[in-house]
């Protein structure tokens, strides 16, 4: 067993973890468009157990890129490699025309990491916000972006590259800017492979001083072997660079392959983390089990 301590996998979920289906149809209406236009959800290929929840709410979020990521982030159910699928510029059409047959009011769109691409994908979420935009202007938009970081052993050059990519998502204006830190400091190296926590502060900070209009995100998962006091300190970095909207949610471990489960956290826990998320400042907090970065993303 590592160092992490961790509940064996085959150990039954506590009960506020078991969850039913819920709504069967929606969930086969939005995976039959889904697969028709040849497109990925990090609802699906996260295995998200809000989905059909959030498909019948009329929200869904999309992963832009191709179903392969060139990091291998060690919790990330998505599948890795470092020969991507090619870019496909009929991509943000096919997403444009499934949120339109869906009657999606609220799209969150996501990537995986492609540091082949010379733009490290923001191409990828502006070409799709404006398809979307094309068929339908009233569609609010939020994006969860990878760190758009690779390729510079210059730090100072790093820098500049990123604040360029994140500059062009935001010049798209979308609803909110989400990227999320994943872990506290301590665990980043073992969990984001390929990002590190001060670079994703730093994208953070940029995108509050390049478009202070647009609302920032962040999100953590709980259960990889932090303590509180680490959550609690990664909450009070989080509002040092003016993050607004926070979600907490249980890590879940999606396969023997991946990192395991140190800690269920209670749901009590979650509801203590949240008050003092709020106490902070955080404008809007969405802290449970279940929560993950894109629950309720369009508000309650």
């Amino acid at each position: 067993m590592s160092r992490w301590s961790a509940v064996p996998p085959a150990e039954r979920l506590p009960p506020w973890l078991r969850r039913p289906v819920g709504d069967a149809s929606a969930l086969e209406t939005v995976q039959g468009v889904v697969k028709g236009a040849r497109l990925h959800t990090i609802c699906e290929e996260g295995r998200c157990p809000n989905r059909a929840e959030c498909y019948a709410a009329g929200t869904a979020t999309f992963l832009l890129g191709g179903p392969i990521c060139t990091r291998s982030c060690a919790f990330c159910q998505v599948d890795k490699g470092q020969a991507p699928v090619p870019f496909d510029p009929g991509e943000a059409d096919r997403v444009a025309g499934a949120v339109q047959v869906l009657g999606l009011r609220y799209v969150v769109l996501t990537a995986v990491a492609r540091d082949d691409l010379a733009d490290h994908g923001a191409v990828l979420f502006t070409g799709t916000m404006a398809a979307i935009r094309r068929r339908d202007p009233a569609v609010a938009i939020e994006v969860l972006t990878p760190d758009f970081w690779g390729g510079h052993r210059d730090e100072a050059a790093g820098v500049a590259a990123q604040r360029e990519r994140l500059a062009a998502v935001l010049a798209a204006e979308p609803v909110c800017f989400n990227h999320n830190l994943e872990t506290v400091e301590r665990l980043q190296g073992e969990v984001r492979r390929g990002a590190t926590y001060r670079r994703s502060l730093g994208l953070l900070a940029a995108a509050r001083e390049l478009a202070p209009a647009i609302p920032t995100k962040s999100g953590l998962m709980l259960g990889l072997g932090e303590t509180e006091e680490e959550v609690v300190a990664t909450l009070h970095d989080l509002r040092a660079v003016d993050c607004q909207r926070l979600t907490l949610g249980q890590y879940l471990r999606p396969s023997l392959e991946h990192l395991p489960v140190a800690r269920y956290w209670e749901p009590e826990a979650f509801e203590r983390l949240g008050a003092i998320a709020r106490e902070l400042g955080f404008a809007d907090v969405r802290s449970g089990p279940l929560v993950r970065s894109s629950y309720h993303a369009a508000g309650d």
